[in-house]
């Protein structure tokens, strides 16, 4: 069965790290928070590759970056008493806001740029590495998270085994 990641309700049923997501997602309506910019679960825990210390990835549809900040000050979405960092960067010329804090056992990184949530490279990459994980098996998924435990970064670590020469790139192909 193929897996909708537009909708959060997998976690529901997933394994405990992606149950307990679901529960801090819940819990402090992150994402009905973040609703006005078709927030997105991204990254390794929505695929199950995750490993002790994986952030919980929320990619945002930001048009302007100052009602999304304003947006998230106002919701108390990071609840008080809770340090964040905020930086507005660049990734390939595409202007980038990106949020980190922890809540509970969960680092959170909130990511937005000025483009659908979808055609952002966050979702590609994971609808790849999932096509590439459905096709190559557990025994690959496992070289996967090993590879991840040495410190080795996702893409990076699939671009091991596929033996690809620029992973950010070529994923984004698959």
């Amino acid at each position: 069965m193929i897996t909708d990641f537009t909708k959060m309700d997998y976690l529901e049923s997933g394994n405990q790290r992606q149950q307990r997501a679901h529960v801090l997602l819940t819990k402090y309506l992150i994402l009905e928070k973040l609703k006005d910019f078709s927030p997105l679960l991204a990254g390794t825990i929505p695929i199950e590759i995750d490993i002790d210390g994986s952030d919980l990835d929320i990619i945002c549809e930001v048009k302007d970056e100052d009602f999304f900040l304003e947006t998230i000050r106002l919701s108390q979405l990071i609840p008080p008493g809770i340090h964040s960092k905020v930086e507005k960067i660049k990734i390939k010329g595409e202007k980038s806001i990106v949020i980190n804090f922890n809540l509970e056992e969960f680092p959170i990184e909130i990511f937005g740029q000025d483009k659908p949530t979808t055609q952002q490279n966050a979702y590609r990459h994971m609808i790849a590495e999932y096509t590439i994980l459905q096709e190559k098996g557990e025994e690959f998924k496992q070289q996967i998270i090993e590879l991840k435990k040495k410190g080795i970064k996702t893409e990076p670590a699939f671009g091991v085994l596929l033996n690809l020469e620029n992973p950010y790139e070529d994923l984004l192909k698959f």
